[in-house]
């Protein structure tokens, strides 16, 4: 979606934390055992992740990464702790250590979305941004716990600036492929490249392109990342995502994992979220992001019902700790 339609940056999203934390509690009183998914010790997963299907349950939530109160908030209303913690970083802003090592205690990995907002792209792949991206990396480095990195994030929408009609797929591909190069010659090998796109049928604003043009080659990637999300009841799994899974499958056969979704309650949220759950299985995926916040014009995909909660949980029940 666009970035009208849904938030981005800093105070452009909102979270209804309080309303989870409300939520949760009630849950609790009733006496609702807490899932956390892990039959293993829960702790830093695997630097090389494992591309294990119906596993990976992740959530972006207000505050991070300042924060990791909204992660615990969501994990506490749907039973279970996330392994993806995802948040979005604007360019010369560090890794957020902290952040992530609290992350990897709760077991899960961070997911950058690296941003070149207002960046030049051709100069990023020239080479003119290597300070910046060198100190990343060697952050990254140090940390030796996994990390997810998805740079410059649904580059075939015409809503940023790093893409289309904004800036060439070709000059996207070799920014790509530079920081890439540029983060395995520091010896950050502990990234899974995560490259996301949106999907191409998007209902509400018209014909969206085929990724085919920005794709930078299977050796610069490990996983493929997809965004959509429900905005009326009528919307389902297999037409949202499916036309976007069927052209990415045309040139990488690289896992995937649905990068940003959510659902508005007016789209019947329980059942989108069951809905959510049967087509990540169904497709063979390596699970989800929900993002559970409100956007800039007012669009709340957060998880803000008890009937919403059992379904989460219900789906989440269906998953096990990635490699577990």
């Amino acid at each position: 979606m666009k970035r009208g339609d849904r938030r981005r940056q800093g105070g452009a999203r909102r979270s209804v934390t309080a309303v989870i934390a409300i939520v949760a509690a009630a849950a609790i009183a009733s006496g609702v055992a807490y899932y956390n998914r892990s039959a293993d010790p829960s702790g830093p997963l695997p630097v090389h992740l494992p591309p294990a299907t119906g596993s990976y349950l992740g959530v972006y939530a207000s505050g991070v990464p300042a924060s990791y109160a909204g992660v615990t908030a969501f994990a506490s209303a749907i039973q279970a702790k996330p392994d993806i913690a995802m948040y979005y970083s604007g360019w010369y802003v560090p890794f957020p250590g902290k952040f992530a090592a609290t992350a990897a205690s709760n077991g899960a990995v961070p997911l950058v979305q690296m941003d070149p907002d207002g960046i030049s792209v051709a100069r990023i792949a020239s080479g003119h941004y290597d300070g910046y991206l060198s100190a990343y990396a060697e952050a990254v480095r140090a940390y030796r716990h996994p990390v997810i990195l998805s740079f410059g994030h649904e580059m075939n929408g015409d809503w940023y600036s790093w893409g289309y009609r904004k800036t060439s797929p070709a000059v996207f591909v070799k920014a790509w492929r530079h920081i890439v190069t540029m983060f395995r010659a520091l010896g950050a090998r502990n990234v899974t490249w995560l490259w996301t796109v949106n999907i191409i049928n998007d209902t509400q604003h018209g014909k969206i392109p085929r990724p085919d043009k920005w794709w930078p080659g299977d050796s610069y990637v490990n996983w493929v990342g997809i965004d959509g999300y429900y905005l009326k009841p009528s919307w389902k799994f297999a037409p949202l995502f499916g036309p976007t899974i069927g052209a990415v499958r045309t040139f990488t056969g690289d896992p995937i994992l649905i990068g940003e979704t959510g659902a508005v309650s007016a789209a019947n949220q329980p059942a989108e979220i069951a809905d959510l759950f049967a087509g990540i299985h169904l497709y063979g995926l390596l699970g989800f992001v929900w993002f559970d916040t409100t956007n800039s014009i007012g669009q709340d995909f957060s998880i803000s019902s008890p009937a919403a909660i059992a379904a989460f949980r219900k789906g989440a029940s269906t998953y096990t700790r990635p490699g577990s």
